[in-house]
């Protein structure tokens, strides 16, 4: 094996006239900007095509007598200023976030992910979870908010999938030349790559800090493959989910812990931290350390990081949490927690769990985050429900709709999604305003000014673009598997532009059912090879390299695809990545998705074909369960949950297949003399009317800015306030509770009205003797909880009202008085119950204290 024993970096050199490309090429602004894309593209189509969309590798192999001809080529030089003032231009301006706030002092918030989905050209991502995390950074970006990004920077990214000859999916894994891409490397004062270390079993772990520049928002990529380093800790950041759950543990270190000193080397310090899922929740434990340096207890460093750290879980199982062995843990984090936490292995596991009452086995890392972490979220409404049925072990006498687990639902990033065509079509008829203020409601009406002609035929042009493309992949399959010549020319035929076409494409995951349309094959050739009405299917995912079960489902599906009188109807796009999807959800009618319910926390590949034009088909599950009425597309079922998945699926096949036959396909088909299906694109305009103003990022990141943000950051700034003193106040406050919380009890209970009985309209009246120890009537809330008989175990059933001390004598119990107003008829019940209270306190239920009768 040959060693180099020096490295130097070639730049493009480009002309004079040619240098703000350099600026322009290293802002991901381009990736949503369709006026710079067109300008890559006419730099070289065919080169553009070749590097997947990465502008840094264009320039890099483009021939200089090229770059001289462009550089004298006035349209192109007056095309790139062009683009170069729009950069300037977004990048100065005033955004929502200062419009809104002006604030003075700008807290930065740092959002720490796993993966970052945010163009082809960067294979940093798997799959929904990066795209979100993606879109996020582009709308806080959009929206001028005081943010940076903090992940991982993967030598391989996520593999490369082909499919043999059999149908099964096989993994290549491509390594990534960073100093071609659109990245650079953040160096100290000397010139020399900013290298940082991390304390391991035994070694210290070097990485250095790439930094991605996306819009208004640095998003900072730690990378351990440095030469200071052994062969394998080099390897720590290779692959993105890849390795054993020692290397996944290394990882999760390094982008929590790692990622916060990082931070602080480059001089930010954020004010909140946001963990997108779980897998940067070791930050709670870095950011504790550094308050400890201030000279703060662990209790109270603790209690202080707690108010300033928010949480997004993204999945609705355990099995999707990842959960580290104690003694694996204790290996790589022993020292740390007992020199540098100064804290016992008993307090330390305990952070590991949310099940107080029992010794943690193991280390889960959702736990944690929900351990360190005042706001917590989950990332639908329906996957809020979802989550606390997941962790209610862990709420043990909090009623299910009070457990603190909030949610905001996804959104995705419209200006990334959105095909160039159908963004002319806005521009004319909604405004140039429409694409910054994507959220207002009052522009996406306009969209009835549009004519049904220009509509339907945009979205015709894009769905001959995705046939042209499906072709054309399909005949590169074709030769990599080394089909016959006459194979290879059939995929020349394959799929029909005028054809109503139904696309799939996730991750193949067993619970999201891919081959569920395919349970009748009989009946689903009758619906695809109808010649006067025609059906296709465009089909595109991957499967986890060790989830054979999901393999299984792509070479079904391969299979059938492969049958005579299908061929033509269904294709399966290999290798699913953004640039797939964008020309799927860009020219698809249907998006199909039929997950088992409730297993699909959010989903949002069906948001992207809103703006597009596409309609939606889905199970009510995740984003589809608060979104669909009637008007705006079609469900699977009505809700249902099932306890036997054979039956539910049954059951549900047997719906898609009724439901495209009686309702789909003849709107579709529905044509007056002019050819227009007028029907059809009228539910394509309420779709995009109800729906884009709504299932945007844009409108997501407002609400994190409403919901937690800000609120983190008043909480911050106060704990923080005169050398730490109120945060030392209220940790103290939260040890003088718990440890009096025995002594809190109830003592006696009357009502008023002995018969118990109440015309409706009236008060029904209740008192309460107290006793609370050494506590008093500012650190408790009494409160009477109530609500109807036969209801009083269904979720959101029950209300509360807050009772009134009215007898306080020091040393003796105290007296309060509360009342129900009665304005529905029935058998109602009450019971009583003692919160913590205090103005810092996000929820009541965050100590895990309460005291019933």
């Amino acid at each position: 094996m040959i060693n180099f024993i020096g490295t130097f970096n070639v730049i493009p050199s480009l002309p004079k006239k040619l240098e703000p490309l350099r600026e322009i090429v290293y802002n991901l602004y381009w990736s949503w900007n369709q006026d710079a894309l067109e300008l890559f593209r006419r730099l070289d189509r065919d080169l553009w095509e070749k590097t997947n969309h990465n502008p840094v590798a264009m320039l890099g192999l483009m021939n200089q007598s090229r770059l001289e001809e462009l550089a004298a080529d006035d349209g192109f030089v007056s095309h790139m200023n062009r683009v170069y003032v729009q950069l300037n231009v977004y990048m100065e301006e005033t955004a929502w976030f200062d419009k809104t706030y002006k604030q003075k002092d700008k807290a930065v918030i740092a959002y720490f992910s796993a993966e970052f989905g945010l163009t082809e050209c960067l294979p940093i991502y798997s799959g929904g979870l990066g795209v979100l995390a993606g879109d996020h950074l582009k709308s806080a970006s959009d929206l001028g908010l005081p943010l940076v990004g903090v992940g991982l920077c993967y030598k391989e990214g996520y593999f490369q999938q082909y499919l043999n000859a059999d149908g099964w999916q096989q993994e290549k894994y491509d390594l990534t030349d960073f100093f071609n891409q659109p990245m650079e490397l953040i160096r100290g004062e000397d010139g020399n790559a900013l290298k940082m270390e991390l304390d391991f079993p035994g070694r210290k772990v070097f990485f250095q800090i790439w930094k991605i520049q996306v819009g208004r928002i640095p998003l900072y990529l730690l990378d351990t493959n440095v030469s200071e380093n052994s062969p394998e800790d080099r390897k720590i950041t290779r692959a993105l989910y890849g390795g054993n759950i020692e290397s996944r543990i290394q990882q999760e270190i390094l982008l929590g812990m790692g990622g916060i000193k990082a931070l602080h080397a480059i001089g930010i310090k954020p004010q909140v931290c946001h963990m997108n899922e779980g897998h940067s929740a070791f930050l709670s434990l870095q950011r504790i350390h550094y308050l400890r340096q201030k000279g703060l207890s662990f209790k109270e460093a603790k209690d202080i990081s707690f108010f300033s750290n928010v949480f997004t879980t993204h999945t609705p199982v355990p099995a999707g949490i990842d959960v580290f062995p104690n003694d694996l843990v204790e290996k790589y984090l022993g020292s740390f927690y007992r020199n540098e936490l100064g804290i016992t292995d008993k307090e330390f596991y305990k952070l590991g769990t949310i099940i107080k009452d029992k010794p943690p086995a193991n280390f889960n890392m959702a736990h944690l985050a929900m351990n360190t972490a005042s706001f917590v979220n989950g990332v639908s409404k329906l996957h809020s429900e979802v989550s606390r049925k997941m962790w209610v072990d862990g709420f043990k006498e909090t009623p299910f709709d009070e457990i603190p687990i909030d949610y905001v639902t996804n959104g995705v990033h419209t200006k990334s999604h959105l095909s160039n065509e159908m963004n002319e079509l806005f521009y004319r008829y909604l405004g140039s305003d429409f694409l910054q203020n994507i959220s207002d409601k009052t522009l996406w009406e306009k969209i009835d000014e549009i004519p049904d002609e220009e509509l339907w035929r945009t979205h015709e042009r894009r769905k001959e673009r995705l046939v042209a493309f499906a072709r054309k992949r399909l005949r590169k399959q074709l030769i990599a598997r080394g089909a016959s010549s006459t194979e290879i020319e059939a995929a020349k035929e394959v799929l029909d532009a005028s054809a109503l076409t139904i696309g799939f494409a996730r991750r193949f995951a067993t619970y999201k059912r891919a081959t569920l349309l395919f349970r009748d094959i009989e009946r689903l050739a009758n619906i695809l090879c109808d010649t006067d009405i025609p059906v296709q299917l465009i089909i595109a995912g991957k499967a986890h390299p060790k989830d054979d079960e999901g393999k299984k489902l792509i070479q079904e599906i391969a299979q059938i695809a492969k049958k005579e009188h299908l061929r033509k109807k269904i294709v399966f796009i290999e290798n699913y990545d953004m640039n797939v999807a964008r020309y799927m959800v860009e020219g698809c009618d249907i998006w199909l998705n039929n997950p088992r319910r409730p297993m699909e926390a959010s989903g949002t590949s069906g948001m992207k074909v809103i703006a597009n034009g596409g309609l939606n088909f889905s199970v009510l599950d995740g984003w589809w369960d608060e979104a669909y009425d009637h008007t705006v597309g079609w469900k699977i079922g009505n809700g249902e949950d099932y306890a036997d998945p054979d039956y539910q699926d049954e059951v549900e096949y047997r719906l898609i297949y009724e439901v495209l036959e009686k309702e789909i396909i003849p709107l579709y088909y529905e044509r007056g003399e002019e050819k227009l299906p007028r029907k059809w694109i009228s539910m394509m305009k309420t779709s995009m009317k109800k729906l884009g103003p709504e299932f945007n990022s844009n409108r997501m990141v407002k609400q994190y800015v409403e919901k937690f943000y800000l609120a983190s950051l008043a909480k911050r700034k106060e704990l923080t306030a005169k050398d730490w003193s109120y945060g030392k106040e209220f940790s103290n406050w939260k040890d003088h509770l718990i440890h009096n919380w025995t002594n809190v009890k109830f003592v006696n209970v009357k009502s008023t009205d002995q018969n118990g009985v109440v015309p409706v309209g009236e008060k029904y009246f209740i008192e309460a003797e107290v006793a609370t120890g050494d506590l008093t009537n500012d650190d408790i809330e009494v409160q009477i909880y109530y609500g109807k008989v036969d209801d009083k175990n269904k979720a959101h059933a029950n209300s509360y009202v807050t009772m009134t001390c009215v007898e306080d004598t020091k040393g003796k119990n105290k007296k309060y008085k509360g009342e129900i107003d009665c304005g529905a008829t029935g058998q109602f019940g009450y019971t009583l119950r003692i919160l913590p209270k205090h103005k810092l306190l996000v929820n009541q239920f965050e100590l895990g204290l309460i005291r019933w009768v």
